[in-house]
């Protein structure tokens, strides 16, 4: 009986330490992977039927950015469709109009123009996520936006009205072509192939194709069944009005992306309108297509990798933070809102990118207050607006999405005090972007030329044959991390490191240099277990060891 019952505790024990382990997993996993506003969906013949269905309705050969040119006149004749004391449409029109003014300030290269109406009414602040913590997720709700989707596209929308006015010039792109190459437009579309939905969000729905059997792009337009355009027929009951305001999204977006050019921005390769849907001038943004964000993923990859992917993303902040327009914040900053491009990291999402400062008053201790779940930040009022809250607010996003979970961990044990520092420092505000990129910077110089390792002249235990001409294609085993699931795939500086590497594995008996390099230069080599299955490989080096 006594050992039935120290049987039953043992087994309780160990449930309950189950139990616990898994719910730190679970609460991890939300935590990285919790996007409110992006969802897959499994219907994906839906969306892709229905993307045919508006390309065969498109109107082709207008090469103008023109969806601001019915506001004035839109305005205008919707007051006199609907009552005169109709204040929900009055809103709806306001909000409008705000929108094109927002745009009408990034192409006319102002930086910090004031808008008109409440900043944070619901449609405009849609869900930013800095008070917000990351495990409030509920998959029930998410299950069920997705069975429904379905329903919402089959809902067709009714006509709106659009005229065209004088404000169409406010909305004509700088030129047809970015950095001498000519943007795509209507034509480059009406033949692609694999079409394949990606995902949606508030107020897009994400689409990848294929242009001429070649080029690889996403193809971004409004998801008539999302939640801004769902919301927004719910309350207004105006389908094209409704458009309007959701398309400004991807006009302001498309702005952005013209204007603000740097290598981890997502490019712009053109635009097309279409009638679709009974509202005419739909507009679909063609760009770059880029491959999603994986936090989990990422934790397997090597360190170098991962280092890359900070190191893009504090470029991309600091080039934010000095931007032609000013200082721009990212309201939305999500790992979700990012693609990797080429192992680069690259903004996909600018429809939420501001210029505007909070503004403050001396007087208040509460104006430059930024809130996060794990702790808030006061800043200084200087000359009515809260002086670098845009830079901060961007680098403790990244710090707390990003860095504490990508930097440290396997990093070379030489430049852990550096990237500890790197770490505390931004999740403390102390430095600014500058000096982050600055540090950043060095820590690549110190890995890129070597300095990283112990002793470059150290001694090792054994001998190695060098055998030129030869490889050894069996004989694997697993390491982490490595560049190969399948086998131990790993980069090294220099051959010296590569024997440090080898004699710190007991599996290892031998290694194989490629020749292929990493983004810093290192050389890629597989570890092996011996030299059994060793043969001719021209171009190879294997190297055997001898002795103990």
């Amino acid at each position: 009986m006594l050992l039935i019952k120290l049987i039953t505790m043992k087994r309780r024990k160990i449930v309950v330490a189950a139990g616990f382990c898994l719910s730190f997993f679970l609460g991890t996993l939300m935590n990285l992977l919790y996007i409110p506003g992006f969802e897959h969906h499994q219907n994906h013949d839906n969306r892709v039927h229905r993307y045919y269905h508006e390309k065969q309705q498109r109107v082709t050969g207008d090469s103008q950015l023109h969806v601001g040119e019915s506001v004035t006149k839109a305005v205008a004749e919707s007051n006199s469709k609907y009552a005169a004391g109709s204040r929900h449409h009055q809103d709806l029109l306001l909000q409008i109009r705000e929108r094109f003014d927002e745009v009408v300030r990034y192409r006319r290269r102002q930086a910090h123009g004031s808008g008109t109406g409440d900043p944070v009414r619901p449609l405009e602040r849609r869900r930013l996520m800095d008070s917000e913590p990351g495990d409030n997720w509920d998959p029930i709700k998410v299950i069920e936006r997705t069975e429904n989707r379905q329903t919402h596209f089959q809902n067709r929308l009714s006509p709106s009205t659009h005229t065209q006015t004088k404000s169409r010039k406010d909305f004509t792109m700088n030129s047809r072509s970015i950095n001498g190459t000519p943007m795509l437009g209507c034509s480059s579309i009406d033949n692609v192939t694999n079409v394949q939905y990606l995902g949606s969000g508030y107020t897009k729905a994400v689409y990848k194709a294929a242009l001429n059997n070649s080029l690889s792009v996403a193809l971004k337009s409004v998801d008539f069944g999302g939640h801004d355009m769902e919301n927004c027929v719910k309350k207004y009951a105006s389908p094209g009005d409704c458009y309007r305001l959701a398309s400004f999204k991807i006009v302001k977006e498309m702005t952005l992306m013209e204007r603000l050019q740097h290598p981890n921005i997502l490019k712009l390769y053109g635009y097309c309108y279409q009638d679709s849907n009974d509202i005419q001038d739909t507009v679909t943004a063609i760009t770059e297509l880029g491959s999603p964000l994986e936090m989990i993923q990422l934790l397997q990859t090597s360190w170098e990798e991962r280092f890359r992917i900070c190191l893009s993303l504090v470029r991309l902040l600091h080039f934010l933070a000095h931007s032609p327009l000013g200082s721009v914040t990212l309201l939305d900053f999500r790992p979700r809102q990012f693609v990797l491009v080429a192992g680069e990291l690259k903004v996909t999402d600018l429809d939420d990118a501001s210029t505007e400062e909070a503004p403050c008053s001396p007087s208040s201790t509460s104006d430059c207050v930024m809130e996060f779940p794990a702790r808030n930040f006061t800043l200084p009022c200087s000359r009515g607006r809260c002086l670098g809250i845009n830079e901060k607010r961007n680098l403790y996003n990244a710090y707390r999405f990003f860095f504490t979970y990508l930097l440290p961990h396997s990093a070379p044990p030489t430049l852990r005090p550096l990237l500890d520092k790197i770490v505390n420092s931004t999740g403390e505000l102390i430095w600014g972007i500058d000096e982050t990129l600055l540090q950043l910077e060095e820590v690549l110089h110190l890995y890129r030329n070597g300095f990283y390792l112990h002793n470059r002249t150290q001694t090792h235990r054994a001998d190695y044959k060098r055998v030129v001409d030869a490889s050894i294609p069996g004989e694997n085993y697993r390491c982490w991390p490595s560049y190969q699931h399948d086998g131990c795939l790993l980069s090294v500086y220099s051959i010296t490191e590569a024997i440090g590497v080898c004699e710190s594995h007991a599996q290892c008996r031998a290694f194989v240099l490629t020749n292929q390099t990493t983004w810093t230069g290192h050389q890629l080599v597989f570890f092996k277990t011996g030299p059994a299955s060793l043969n001719s490989a021209k171009g190879r080096v294997t190297y055997v060891r001898v002795g103990s």
